[in-house]
């Protein structure tokens, strides 16, 4: 089984992404979703400051579910999307590594008009996701096989992806 992980801050398109993938017939999951993430008590990480979601917890992915999905082998190639501040311990179950970016501007009238997902709408969360892009983004840079910046019209986010893991016919 080929795995994908699609990873980035809040607003840089993850949800798209992989809602796009699924619509193309491909399996995928959303890690971030209450099926495989959980709240959990902060912790004091050096490698992850800031990891505060709300006050004293932190949204992280719940290792036993997202070990099961990833050691599944259920479909040829799967796509899963995230960020969480306990992902790196999954980094050798991806073959592929993807990074979607986009300028502060850009993601914060994504924030501001977002409909499911409320994440990020208050000044508050606004202003921990730039402080994440400082923090965090460059860690994830230097593990990401492909990055893209997803404020820049052009190609299709997917169509880049499929062509960089070698999918064709999509």
């Amino acid at each position: 089984m080929t795995t994908v992980l699609i990873t980035g801050m809040s607003g840089t398109g993850k949800t798209s992404t992989i809602l796009e993938l699924q619509a193309r017939g491909f399996t995928t999951a959303d890690l971030d979703s209450a099926d495989y993430s959980v709240w959990a008590d902060a912790g004091t990480d050096p490698d992850y400051p800031d990891n505060e979601v709300k006050e004293g917890k932190d949204w992280i992915w719940d290792e036993s579910r997202v070990e099961k999905l990833l050691t599944a082998d259920t479909a040829e190639l799967l796509f899963v999307s995230g960020c969480a501040s306990n992902m790196s311990r999954f980094y050798p179950y991806f073959d592929y590594i993807v990074l979607l970016t986009a300028p502060d501007h850009v993601i914060l009238d994504r924030l501001a008009s977002r409909g499911s997902n409320s994440y990020g709408c208050t000044p508050e969360e606004a202003a921990r996701v730039l402080r994440l892009i400082q923090t965090i983004e460059p860690l994830l840079r230097d593990d990401a096989d492909l990055e893209i910046d997803t404020g820049i019209p052009g190609q299709s986010t997917v169509d880049v992806i499929l062509a960089y893991i070698g999918v064709r016919n999509f």
